[in-house]
């Protein structure tokens, strides 16, 4: 019998939520950072192998980096970016958009579910990840709006299982989902596809 791989979404806040902003030598940020992957590998003992990451700076790129460093240790685990349209990191810094250039090199698949940015395409991309994951771990702060808040809220509604952690304490508070599998499996082969709306390959 095929063993079903379990597969977890990113979602946290960018870096001007935190305090330490984008200065992540202060020890806060390293801690934190420390922190989200010992929660990667408690994922990872839990049976999950596939993780998919919206390439955001902050959460989502600090998470993507520790699944590529604990899958040079656990080859059976996968990265998937799924990315919100081709123009993503247009406006970032040089070095921030050579780190997401070199993630997606690395990456086992990147997905774009937009080709050109609109109005909702974070939103879809948000929804993405949740509707082909069963897992979503986020880091928050208890802001009621934002994207990170938005995608919780859509994750709970769909039945599946939501880890939230404290970026100051590094708490976790696990809610059971209803929903043990989302029923779409992410992509098995590294593929940077043109445009790909909706669907994974």
């Amino acid at each position: 019998m095929r063993k079903v791989e379990r597969a977890c979404a990113f979602t946290g806040h960018r870096p001007r939520k935190f305090p330490w902003g984008y200065d992540e030598m202060d020890a806060r940020c390293v801690s934190l950072k420390s922190a989200l992957t010992e929660q990667i590998e408690q994922l990872t003992r839990n049976g999950v192998t596939q993780f998919l990451s919206g390439m955001a700076e902050g959460v989502d790129t600090w998470a993507a980096l520790a699944v590529l460093a604990l899958r040079d240790k656990n080859a059976a685990l996968k990265l998937h970016c799924t990315l919100p349209c081709w123009e993503q990191a247009e406006q970032w810094g040089a070095p921030a958009q050579d780190l997401y250039r070199s993630i997606l090199e690395q990456a086992d698949s990147v997905v774009y579910v937009n080709r050109d940015y609109r109005k909702d395409c974070m939103l879809e991309r948000n929804r993405f990840l949740v509707e082909h994951s069963d897992i979503l771990l986020a880091v928050y702060n208890g802001e009621r709006r934002g994207g990170t808040a938005a995608t919780i809220r859509y994750a709970r509604k769909a039945g599946r299982e939501v880890w939230i952690m404290d970026p100051e304490t590094h708490l976790v508070t696990r809610e059971e989902g209803i929903c043990q599998t989302a029923g779409k499996s992410p992509p098995t082969r590294k593929r940077e596809v043109p445009f790909c709306p909706g669907s994974m390959l």
